[in-house]
């Protein structure tokens, strides 16, 4: 009759393995006790609830800005698209009187004295413009490509009806033009705005 060692690894290699309470209990030879096995517990819970709270972060929505620099950005483009309004309008009314002075073209004097109107419109344009961005940024899922196509549209459409119901075609070319000057900054500068205002530590 041959006597085998329960340490021989030979004698412990015949052996069925061990059942999952046997298991446990060689886990409490070897050094593991229960408060061990709780803080196991605990930290496996700790990474479930981990990786489950990843997704709900990415799932946040709206613009990451810093909401002072893009409102100082918004404020900037209007004064920008104000100076731009009030320059052209008033190179345009200097154009026209200098041609009524010399009796050429008639009364052509599209504008008289509102550049200064123009100036105060394309300021207050350039805030609708950045709030517009900021909504389409919450609440769209491809606010860029909205935000060109309303502002584009709206360009387009306030560039074309002077020239359609103007009654004298200088007059409604005048106007066009004051329009579309205004339009461009907040087309291209508002969301250059959003661009640069976007908080370093996600750029």
């Amino acid at each position: 009759m041959t006597n085998y060692d329960p340490r021989d690894p030979r004698y412990r290699a015949k052996q069925n393995p061990p059942t999952q309470a046997y298991s446990q209990a060689n886990d409490y030879e070897y050094g593991y006790t229960e408060q061990q096995y709780a803080q196991q517990g605990y930290q496996q819970h700790q990474d479930y609830q981990q990786q489950g709270a990843a997704p709900k972060r990415a799932s946040l929505r709206g613009p990451d800005v810093d909401p002072v620099m893009f409102c100082g950005g918004v404020l900037m483009t209007g004064v920008v698209t104000g100076l731009a309004a009030w320059l052209v309008g008033w190179i345009i009314r200097t154009v026209t009187q200098k041609v009524n002075d010399s009796g050429k073209l008639g009364v052509w004097n599209p504008l008289a004295q509102d550049e200064l109107w123009f100036a105060l419109v394309g300021f207050v344009v350039a805030i609708l413009g950045g709030a517009l961005w900021y909504l389409l940024q919450i609440g769209t899922p491809a606010p860029g490509q909205f935000y060109r196509w309303v502002v584009g549209l709206l360009i387009a459409a306030s560039v074309v009806i002077p020239l359609a119901l103007s009654a004298e075609i200088s007059t409604g070319i005048g106007t066009a033009l004051m329009h579309l000057i205004i339009g461009l900054p907040v087309l291209t500068l508002i969301p250059t705005m959003g661009s640069a205002s976007r908080r370093k530590e996600q750029r």
